[in-house]
This record gives C-alpha cells, sequence and structure tokens, in this order.
C-alpha cells in the first residue's frame, strides 16, 4: 500500500475514535421550562397611556415590566421602578407617583409600592414612605411603614398611613408632627 492510502486509512480511524469519544446530550426544552416561574409577558422601556371611554387617566413609565398570568396569584412586576401620572379630564396633572419597584396582584387589584415611594398631589401635597399598598377594590391606600406627609400648611410623620385613594382624607396611625405656630407680638 502506498504512504497515501496509509494516511487516508489512519485518518479514517482518528476521525472515527474522536467522534466515538463525543458524548451527545439531548435536552428537552420543554420539560425544563416552567410556565409558573416564567413571565408570560417582558416588556423593557414601557411608556404608555391608559385611558377611560376615551379619556386618559393616567401615564405609566417603567424601565421593565413583567407580566406573570400563569402563577398561583398572577401579578405584574416592576422590577426597575415605576412612575405614573394622575390626570384630570382636561389633561392636567393632579398627582404622581413613583416607587424603585412595583407588583400589582390583578386578582385582587392590589398595588405593593417599594422602595422609595413618593406621591405628589395638586397643589403641593407630598407624601413620602418605603412601602405602600393601594386596594382599587376598596378604594384605600394604606402602609405599616413611616410616612412623611409635607402640605401647604403643616408637615406630619409617623408610623402606619390609611387614605382614600383620592388623598383627600387620611390619618397617620401613629402620628407625629411639626405644626406652625403663629408668633404672638408683646406690646
Amino acid at each position: 500500500m502506498t504512504r497515501a492510502v496509509w494516511f487516508l486509512i489512519g485518518m479514517f480511524l482518528v476521525l472515527v475514535v474522536a467522534s466515538g469519544c463525543r458524548e451527545e446530550k439531548k435536552i428537552d426544552v420543554a420539560s425544563t421550562l416552567n410556565p409558573k416561574k416564567m413571565a408570560t409577558m417582558t416588556t423593557k422601556n414601557v411608556a404608555t397611556f391608559i385611558s377611560d371611554s376615551g379619556v386618559v387617566q393616567y401615564k405609566v413609565v417603567a424601565p421593565l415590566w413583567q407580566v406573570f398570568e400563569e402563577v398561583d396569584t398572577p401579578y405584574w412586576n416592576f422590577p426597575k421602578g415605576l412612575y405614573l401620572q394622575k390626570y384630570d379630564p382636561y389633561f392636567h396633572v393632579i398627582a404622581t407617583v413613583a416607587a424603585d419597584s412595583a407588583r400589582f396582584f390583578s386578582n385582587q387589584k392590589l398595588w405593593r409600592l417599594d422602595g422609595h415611594v413618593e406621591m405628589t398631589k395638586v397643589p403641593k401635597d407630598l407624601f413620602q414612605t418605603e412601602q405602600l399598598f393601594w386596594d382599587q377594590r376598596r378604594g384605600i391606600i394604606y402602609s405599616d411603614s413611616f410616612i412623611h406627609i409635607e402640605t401647604e400648611t403643616h408637615v406630619l410623620e409617623g408610623l402606619g398611613f390609611e387614605s382614600d385613594e383620592r388623598l383627600t382624607s387620611y390619618r397617620i396611625i401613629k402620628p407625629q408632627g411639626i405644626f406652625p405656630v403663629n408668633s404672638l407680638k408683646t406690646q
């Protein structure tokens, strides 16, 4: 046999041995995916308006929006923050809400805002806390965390907070406060 034939036989044996040493792994992708742990929708850089009967009610801005519909308790997740604007019928901003993260439990109609949570309401009301819940079914906003409230006339602070969802009637569970006192002039 010629050298070329021996070379080809040698190459053939090397290829047979090399391919025989290779281990193939087959992965059943469908069995490794668990819909109860996966987002059914993921959207990045969200900026959208929500309307009711053709009237814009809210603007929603979020870097990441995940929807988990296949879990036992379906929810929307905003892990990188959420910003909302509430409009009056003339498209004037009447309130804002910002949070470091948020979760909306769709079946319960319950929002949970976490991190640095800040709400503003026209004319100059400011509400700050670390965790806030908005129960849309009951029409209330509440928190067990420290709350700081500033209005045109006073500053209130305390632990725990309950309010109607328009922030017009609220109470602090364990209040503390700073109230301006008119100075009395001596004559």
